[in-house]
């Protein structure tokens, strides 16, 4: 892990490998770990694990920032790495967060990925969003995981890995604090206001959606918006999955970020 200064805020992040960077935005409650099991799946490109602010090793953030700040870090950080244009992929926040940077720096970008994402936050999101805070906010590890975990793993997944989840909570009880409950409902927050279906009209980026037929967070409706607002973008669903589905499935998101990687800037002509 390595940390870099951007004005009052340290990023930490962790690179792997040579070839065309490929960045990882995390969702809401990853961090730089969550990535490590991919490494050997994608050693074609130099990969960039970060975590925003109020994410992993990160600076915490100040109260009432939006989304627009991790945008502008993002691209402070490619600028001081000497980093000239990279894959972006994003999955949940971080795709909000990808797509908010392709509008703003599409020069910055040779592709866009987005997994189990959304381009406008919904009442049903609005509502989730409480309850996760409320939980937060009581510092206690069982209750957090028992407000957001159903909502993040799919009923299949539940019944079939009680024991890995089991020990997920456990893990969560003994090593969350306080700072980083308060982080987490600083970054939920950051989402409140996001809008962003007919700006991103105007993406014209080589771009994969991927969703999930299980995934009640950012059901399929929803990615379905962002394939048909952003030109000639390919979306491919993932079977039997809910929302965490690099998780859940993970062979089958590394082949499918893996094909898109090899063949985004190449045309098929049917004869």
């Amino acid at each position: 892990m390595a940390k870099v200064t951007l004005n009052d805020y340290e990023l930490n992040y962790e690179i792997y490998g040579e070839g065309e960077p490929l960045i990882f935005l995390n969702g809401i409650m990853m961090s730089t770990l969550s990535w490590r099991p991919f490494v050997d799946f994608f050693k074609d490109y130099k990969l960039i694990f970060i975590d925003l602010i109020d994410q992993g090793s990160s600076s915490k953030g100040k109260e009432g920032y939006t989304q627009d700040i991790h945008v502008d870090m993002l691209e402070e950080f490619f600028n001081k790495m000497n980093v000239n244009k990279v894959h972006m992929l994003g999955i949940s926040y971080g795709g909000e967060v990808a797509m908010k940077f392709a509008l703003k720096y599409p020069e910055k970008l040779y592709s866009l990925i987005l997994s189990n994402t959304t381009s406008y936050t919904n009442e049903l999101m609005k509502d989730i969003e409480d309850i996760w805070a409320y939980a937060a906010g009581t510092y206690n590890g069982r209750i957090f995981f028992k407000a957001t975990m159903p909502y993040i793993y799919s009923y299949k997944f539940y019944e079939e890995n009680a024991k890995w989840l089991k020990d997920r909570e456990n893990l969560l009880v003994n090593s969350l604090t306080p700072e980083w409950y308060d982080g987490f409902i600083r970054a939920i927050r950051s989402a409140s206001t996001l809008n962003i279906t007919e700006a991103i009209e105007t993406i014209e980026l080589p771009t994969l959606i991927i969703g999930a037929d299980l995934d009640v967070i950012t059901p399929l409706p929803y990615q379905e918006v962002i394939n048909k607002k952003i030109k000639d973008s390919r979306f491919v669903v993932i079977k039997d999955s809910g929302h965490a589905s690099m998780y859940e499935k993970p062979y089958e998101f590394a082949a499918l970020v893996n094909g898109f990687l090899k063949n985004y800037d190449k045309k098929i002509n049917i004869i």
